[in-house]
């Protein structure tokens, strides 16, 4: 009987480490760990060696790390956002996506993400019919829903989840505060990422209206939207936008740019899309519009479940295994 290994080095409190946390004790075909240091994610990593995995085991990854010395590897790759950046930062992950990535979803002939929208890149990139691109879509934390404790504020806020990297377009909230005075922002970062991002604020004239956190949990993260007049979420490119999913399954509507099609597809009708991802000054109206009408919104049910997800992606490892 094929044997079923699972690289479980990605749990974390990021995105990827998230899905793992949630999708890895719900997957039903047994598995074993392989065991792995190091980063997922280095260059270097996939060519290292698996002892004890047989000719013909299967290997699941959570993320896109690829590992060549694998019989046959499944992989998450959650979107391609790292092959839309700009030049020269994206020219390694050119390199790694053609190379590695490529050549072990085309050797599998499977492959797992997490929206339609990134099933449809990833169709268009892998350039293999044969390629089966399974959307096993993503879930939401029972935490986050419109009932149960909120933070309390004196000063009406909005809540911006992310991080500092281009794409989530941090800035132009920071430029639409000086333009929104009546607003605060309360930001959850990664701790490194935090000075960089209170020196922006101040460059930006509006550190004393903006509260930087991290390690935040999701009971906490849940009362935070709760209490927030609207979630921000500015991004350029997402493969899904979990923080958009969790501020309307909390009730709280979401101010995202509306050409962000993946962000889009989760928020619909829940928020305010706005037509320009740069204009500070529309994005400072959404801003106090926002405060200004305390919108409580309907959360989604039954398509954003870790359960479904877990449940596609065990059936995806189980066709694979037989």
């Amino acid at each position: 009987m094929t044997a079923l290994y699972v690289d479980d080095r990605y749990r974390g409190a990021h995105g990827i480490g998230r899905y793992a946390g949630e999708v890895l004790p719900r997957l039903r075909p047994d598995w074993r760990p392989l065991g792995l240091d190091g980063n997922p994610h280095s260059p270097l990593d996939t060519f290292r060696g698996l002892p004890g995995v047989g000719r013909d085991s299967l290997v699941y990854s959570p993320g896109y790390g690829a590992l060549l010395r694998a019989p046959r590897q499944v992989l998450t790759v959650h979107d391609l956002i790292h092959l839309q950046g700009p030049w020269p930062g994206r020219v390694k992950f050119a390199a790694y996506y053609g190379g590695p990535v490529r050549r072990t979803v085309r050797k599998t002939g499977l492959v797992l993400t997490v929206s339609e929208t990134s099933a449809r890149a990833i169709r268009e990139w892998v350039r293999d019919d044969t390629v089966r691109v399974v959307n096993a879509g993503n879930g939401c934390s029972a935490a986050f829903r419109p009932d149960g404790p909120a933070e309390s504020a004196t000063e009406p806020y909005v809540v911006f989840v992310g991080n500092t990297r281009l794409h989530k377009n941090l800035d132009v909230v920071l430029r639409a505060l000086t333009l929104a005075p009546d607003v605060r922002l309360r930001a959850v970062l990664p701790q490194q990422e935090v000075a960089d991002a209170a020196s922006r604020a101040s460059a930006a004239g509006v550190a004393d209206r903006v509260e930087w956190m991290h390690g935040v949990a999701d009971d906490k993260l849940a009362a935070l939207y709760r209490g927030a007049s609207a979630t921000v979420m500015p991004s350029t490119l997402e493969g899904f936008g979990l923080p958009a999913l969790e501020s309307v399954s909390s009730g709280v509507p979401v101010i995202f740019w509306g050409g962000c099609e993946a962000v889009a597809e989760i928020v619909g009708d829940r928020g305010w899309a706005m037509q320009s991802s740069r204009d500070a000054a529309e994005w400072a109206v959404a801003l106090t519009d926002a405060v200004s009408a305390r919108r409580r919104v309907d959360p989604p049910t039954g398509q954003y479940d870790w359960d479904r997800t877990a449940a596609i992606v065990s059936d995806a490892l189980e066709q694979a295994l037989a």
